[in-house]
């Protein structure tokens, strides 16, 4: 059975976090950084490592991993941050999502999405869209918006 909110073939951002294969729908993704150094804020939650200037704006980076609640990661040459356009209640934020690797870019069928599993899954499924396949792998489709709520946003306003 496949995912109700999955009408049409989409585009995905695949990256790697921990071993596992994560997806998000690329209108969502606005450019691929490789991963340099952040700049420290002071008091922000712990996931939030920073921020990057992008051509003159402040952007805050958020280590998947630990938003995942995985343990940290360390970077490597193919660490990079994804910088996304997030919808949050009715502003759109730009955040960088730092994560271990981007693989590439896929198209799946809606029929080719299942929904995501009730147990076995390290992630809260408030996150998941579904669950995808390709070549024997699975792949955790986020629903990027969901991920962050707007009281975990609070901080980062203050940027």
């Amino acid at each position: 059975m496949a995912v109700a909110s999955v009408t049409e073939t989409t585009q995905y951002l695949t990256f790697n976090l921990d071993g596992e294969v994560f997806a998000i729908d690329i209108s969502k993704v606005r450019e691929v950084l490789e991963f340099t150094s952040v700049t420290t804020v002071p008091k922000m939650p712990h996931y939030i490592i920073g921020v990057i200037n992008i051509r003159g704006n402040v952007v805050p980076v958020v280590d998947m991993r630990i938003k995942f609640g995985m343990n940290k990661g360390e970077k490597t040459v193919n660490t990079c941050v994804i910088i996304v356009e997030v919808k949050v209640e009715n502003d759109n934020i730009i955040l960088g999502a730092l994560v271990d690797s981007v693989e590439e870019v896929i198209e799946l069928e809606p029929e080719s999405i299942e929904p995501a599993p009730s147990i076995g899954v390290k992630l809260d499924t408030e996150f998941i869209k579904g669950m995808g396949k390709r070549d024997d792998v699975f792949i955790i489709i986020l629903e990027i918006d969901r991920i962050f709520l707007a009281k975990d946003l609070e901080a980062i306003s203050l940027v």
